[in-house]
């Protein structure tokens, strides 16, 4: 499965989110996903799965639990394809920082004016 069609699920990019916060035991990953998107537990198991495959997510197993981190792999996957795109959007970030940096200083620089009167 494609990268992108791996995050054009919300479940999957949920899951991704709360991986990424804490390594998870599949149990509580269940238990919060259930809950916020009122799935079954197989429902989550198979997100997992296409989550680990995909190389997205990782798993090991410590005793009967089995716990999951988010995997770069996955994430460096779509950065290095989104990367190529950067030059489009970079200079135009750069230019917004210069023009908050100078609105910044620009009031620094002004007069403090008092104000007079009741509010209403």
């Amino acid at each position: 499965m494609h990268a992108f069609e791996v995050l054009a699920d919300p479940v999957r990019r949920r899951i991704l989110e709360l991986l990424g916060l804490k390594e998870m035991a599949s149990g509580e990953v269940v238990e919060v996903i259930g809950a916020e998107f009122g799935i079954t537990q197989a429902a989550v198991s198979q997100h997992l799965k296409v989550l680990r495959e995909s190389g997205f997510a990782s798993v090991r197993a410590e005793a009967q639990r089995r716990l999951y981190s988010v995997d770069a792999a996955g994430l460096q996957a779509v950065d290095a394809w989104v990367g190529q795109f950067r030059t489009f959007w970079e200079p135009k970030l750069d230019a917004l920082a210069t023009e908050i940096a100078r609105g910044k200083r620009e009031r620094r620089k002004a007069p403090i004016v008092k104000r007079s009167g009741k509010r209403a």
